[in-house]
């Protein structure tokens, strides 16, 4: 199975409501944010697209300037998650995956794809996750997390088996980071929802 033959990815949730802000426009504190994203840690990471070809955010990104105090907070928190020890590179990605799909964020899963599959997921493992399904071939930790999210977004908590099973496997750090990138990734998608930027 290739790239193109992954069937059922998000697609967009209708005609964009919002266009990304042009930097030559922006007051002090959105201009001062705009540069906090574009040149930080997430702009070496490949994969992930922050501008355009007019130096405008992109996707949540863009939509964070709308709100520029809140909007900083919450690039903050992005990138205390993505960058954190505490979650393993391809067990985050299966997470943020898990959840563009719970949402139908498709900017999620397409700034994701990419990433998740130079972590070691296959065209196969993705498409499980496209279709609901556990993966073939996901650790143990892998699997918990990946019930764990799910969960998560179905009921907004954990009964006291799934947590002691996750507190065991994945331990207390890595389950309160896989918690709130969760929470993080489910509000981006929310305000994709919602602004529909272009």
């Amino acid at each position: 199975m290739t790239t193109d033959d992954l069937r059922g990815r998000p697609g967009p949730p209708g005609p964009p409501r919002t266009h990304p802000l042009d930097p030559a426009g922006l007051d002090p504190a959105r201009a001062a944010l705009h540069a906090r994203i574009a040149t930080g840690p997430r702009k070496a990471q490949a994969g992930v697209p922050l501008t355009d070809e007019r130096d405008r955010l992109l996707g949540p990104f863009g939509v964070m300037l709308f709100s520029p105090r809140i909007g900083d907070a919450v690039q903050q928190l992005g990138a205390a998650l993505r960058f954190d020890d505490d979650l393993p590179p391809r067990l985050r990605e299966l997470a943020v995956l898990a959840v563009a799909v719970h949402h139908g964020s498709a900017f999620e899963w397409s700034a994701h794809e990419g990433l998740a599959r130079r972590c070691g997921l296959s065209a196969g493992q993705l498409q499980a996750l496209l279709d609901g399904a556990v993966p073939d071939g996901l650790d143990p930790g892998e699997e918990v997390a990946l019930d764990v999210v799910r969960t998560l977004l179905a009921t907004h908590d954990l009964d006291g088996d799934r947590y002691g099973v996750a507190l065991e496997t994945l331990g207390r750090d890595t389950l309160a980071a896989l918690v709130w990138l969760t929470g993080y990734y489910a509000m981006l998608a929310g305000a994709l929802a919602v602004f529909r930027p272009e």
